[in-house]
């Protein structure tokens, strides 16, 4: 397996360790609590981020079967444009700017999470990921294009995609934690 691939296993493994710390010895009081009207609990921010990765992984399988399909192999290491990198660079925590969340990506408003189902999803759909990432061995990273669940308009190289959702996954565990850490965190939990 290309090192490239390795290092975004690796990524998704912390990812999966950053979550289950995160939720960790957390009343269901404290995970759905909110900072703010406007801001997300740490339940929010994890159900946001099964939903997101959830919705791309169809067309991680897109990309990867059209590149197995028309053979684009290759061992790197890749290098991608510019515009993949900002865009990867434009996820990783600190945020530095607030962005709208694509109304496909929304966790539904209201909603009460309990640990016992939104970590154990995490998990899984990280899984997911880790499995398209080993399914991609081989491919030239560079060439097979994942098409945004959001618009079609947005075309990344499938490493650069990786590298994306990885990064989109560490700004909201980024996000969550500033919740744990926020004043008056706990006091009702």
């Amino acid at each position: 397996m290309t090192e490239e691939l390795q290092e975004y296993l690796r990524q998704i493994d912390a990812v999966k360790r950053e979550g289950q710390a995160l939720v960790s010895g957390l009343s269901q009081a404290q995970l759905n609590w909110r900072p703010g009207p406007e801001r997300w609990s740490i339940a929010e921010c994890l159900v946001h981020l099964n939903i997101a990765v959830t919705k791309t992984l169809p067309a991680f399988d897109r990309a990867i079967e059209h590149a197995r399909s028309r053979g684009l192999v290759g061992r790197g290491p890749f290098h991608y444009s510019w515009f993949a990198n900002w865009m990867v660079r434009s996820m990783e925590p600190p945020p530095k700017r607030r962005m709208k969340t694509f109304k496909i990506f929304l966790v539904p408003p209201g909603a009460t999470h309990s640990a016992g189902q939104v970590l154990p999803e995490f998990l899984r759909v990280r899984d997911q990921l880790a499995e398209r990432v080993r399914q991609a061995d081989g491919l030239d990273l560079r060439r097979p294009r994942v098409v945004s669940p959001v618009t079609p308009l947005l075309r990344m190289p499938l490493g650069a995609y990786f590298a994306f959702v990885i990064a989109h996954d560490r700004r909201h565990l980024w996000q969550a934690r500033q919740v744990r850490e926020a004043p008056g965190f706990g006091v009702r939990g």
